[in-house]
């Protein structure tokens, strides 16, 4: 018996806030990847991560509200959890590889595409994965040139958001390529459900013993909500993480260490140019080095 699959029950309430949580997590993880590439430090690995991680939890979190809108009217769905918790891991374990790849490795067309096509086959398989995870009086089966195409899309999204995370620089052009990157994942969710087509057993109820749609998405939904929040946080107590290329902070102010030659003064405005000078300084300036040999002006 073929099932009735409905995909928006919910009407646009589901594509909606699946849509802009994909935004959220792209945002965030563009973002972040553009903070590691200033940073040739420790801080480096934490911010690939946390980028990593907030790109995984949101493509995770979309997926998921996205589902809440997919309906089979025949028969109840239930998911099993293991299997939906491991989508997550996967998710954030491909994207990290990913985009560990090209915060190490430079953005150079071989690790864009190694590291994109790395990062869109994890989002596929997560995509995937979530799929196998439901329970249902029935079997699913795909149409195999949608699924084909569905990656293609995850893969090309990838490429260019990893692209964007090293290219572009500012709040506008970072949300503009967000707001791209969430229709790119949004687009590949949908194209993949096109795929779908139900054939059930017969016209029982489930009698499956894991979680319903309702008792399971929800609770576990709020997780990586919360952290998607407190990723934002960090990201907005950071203006050079948000704002990119720090123009409007000005010069940094220099600091003196010990051992280290102050800065030249440069004189303001009405100073005199001479109010730093030391007695003596003209003379140093023009001994003689060691050996008798003329110094050379490089």
């Amino acid at each position: 018996m073929q099932g009735t699959v409905d995909g928006f029950s919910y009407g646009l309430v589901t594509p909606v806030a699946a849509f802009l949580m994909a935004c959220l997590g792209g945002a965030l993880g563009l973002r972040c990847t553009t903070r590691s590439l200033r940073h040739r430090d420790s801080f480096k690995a934490g911010w690939l991560a946390l980028g990593a991680t907030s790109i995984g939890t949101g493509i995770w979190t979309m997926h998921f509200i996205a589902m809440m809108g997919f309906s089979v009217q025949q028969a109840p769905i239930d998911y099993d959890r293991p299997i939906t918790f491991a989508s997550l891991g996967v998710a954030v374990l491909m994207v990290g590889i990913g985009i560990f790849i090209v915060g190490y490795r430079g953005a150079t067309a071989l690790t864009l595409v190694t590291g994109g096509t790395i990062t869109g086959l994890g989002v596929a398989t997560m995509h995937y994965l979530g799929m196998a995870g439901m329970r249902l009086q029935g079997r699913i089966e795909y149409d195999t040139l949608t699924v084909a195409l569905s990656v293609v899309i995850a893969v090309v999204a990838a490429t260019a958001a990893l692209w964007a995370a090293v290219s572009i620089h500012g709040f506008l052009a970072s949300l503009g390529a967000s707001l791209v990157m969430g229709v790119a994942v949004s687009g590949m969710h949908y194209t993949a459900m096109a795929a779908v087509s139900v054939h059930l057993h017969g016209t029982t109820a489930s009698t499956s013993t894991g979680d319903n749609a309702g008792s399971l998405l929800l609770p576990m939904l709020i997780g990586p909500a919360v952290f998607l929040i407190l990723a934002a946080v960090v990201v907005m107590f950071d203006p050079l993480l948000v704002m990119g290329d720090p123009d409007w902070q000005g010069s940094p102010r220099a600091v003196h260490r010990p051992g280290v030659p102050a800065p030249r003064h440069v004189p303001s405005y009405g100073e005199p140019a001479n109010r730093t000078a030391r007695p003596g300084a003209r003379g140093a300036r023009r001994a003689a080095p060691r050996g008798g040999h003329r110094s050379q002006d490089w």
